[in-house]
């Protein structure tokens, strides 16, 4: 059985950088040495992130949030073009998929399973549409 943390770790973080590489890229014009750098990764995994050889997410991709998670990265691109870091912003896009109940989706997708009270607060599920 996976742990939602896992899931994260496999999916959810993957998913981040390959979306920020690709919008500090390609819409903001970054080098790939300059978010390489960033991010504190090599050239090599920015090019790997940019050609969909990592980060892709089947499950990220169907959740029924991805245009949510997409318009996040976007904002966060222009934050941390503005000063702010990567890891908050990660966290802060985290937090998003956690809060908005993408992670609920993306366990049950994974797992063909009912999401565990740990992925989703009740509070904040209740919140949350899940139905898309």
């Amino acid at each position: 059985m996976k742990i939602p943390c896992e899931l994260i770790v496999w999916y959810v973080l993957p998913s981040i950088r390959r979306e920020l590489a690709r919008e500090l890229v390609d819409r903001h014009h970054l080098s790939q040495a300059e978010v390489a750098r960033r991010f504190g990764v090599t050239d090599a995994a920015i090019s790997q992130y940019l050609k969909a050889k990592r980060g892709t997410s089947k499950e990220i991709e169907n959740s029924g949030r991805y245009d949510e998670f997409k318009k996040e990265v976007e904002q966060a691109a222009v934050r941390i073009l503005n000063g702010s870091d990567i890891v908050t912003e990660t966290c802060r896009i985290c937090e998003m998929v956690k809060r908005s109940g993408m992670l609920v989706k993306v366990y049950e997708i994974h797992t063909g399973l009912k999401a565990p009270q740990c992925v989703c607060p009740e509070f904040e599920c209740d919140k949350a549409d899940l139905t898309g």
